[in-house]
């Protein structure tokens, strides 16, 4: 594919903003360019990855298909690229932005299970959209008027 896809992110599962946001990309990875590791899950080793398991809850990491291993929001700009949202999150690579975003991100991830605690009930509220919105899609499969478009989520289904 390319040296950096595809690109295997190095995620906390247990963090529920950060699952969302994994479940968000997962629905979207058409192409198969993003590969998702839960670090906390039960005998995760980061050995092979050449971080600690602190350094790896501390931001989100990811593996580049070259070995490169990467993290910050460096991670997130590559992982919306590779579903075709890379509009979303380039402006936070220009100029005085990146600085901007690198801190803010850094001081997000360090809160996140804070962050996680205080939006439960809006993250619960997404959880619950997205899984009707799919279970619609899933539906109109089994009647033959099948569309799993992401371009459709949130319009008619």
């Amino acid at each position: 594919m390319s040296a950096v896809y595809p690109l295997t992110l190095l995620y906390d599962a247990a963090c529920p903003v950060c699952a969302l946001e994994m479940d968000h990309l997962r629905a979207r990875n058409d192409a198969g360019r993003l590969a998702f590791v839960d670090i906390s899950a039960p005998g995760f080793d980061p050995t092979p990855y050449g971080a600690t398991l602190a350094e790896m809850d501390a931001e989100i990491h990811a593996l580049r298909a070259d070995g490169q291993l990467m993290k910050g929001v460096q991670v997130l700009r590559l992982a919306y690229e590779a579903v075709g949202l890379g509009w979303v999150m380039r402006p936070v690579g220009w100029g005085p932005l990146r600085g901007v975003s690198d801190v803010a991100y850094r001081l997000f991830a360090r809160h996140r299970r804070t962050v996680s605690r205080v939006a439960a009930p809006l993250i619960d509220g997404l959880r619950a959209l997205r899984a009707r919105q799919m279970a619609r899609r899933m539906r109109r499969c089994a009647d033959g008027a099948c569309t799993m478009d992401h371009n459709q989520e949130g319009r008619n289904t």
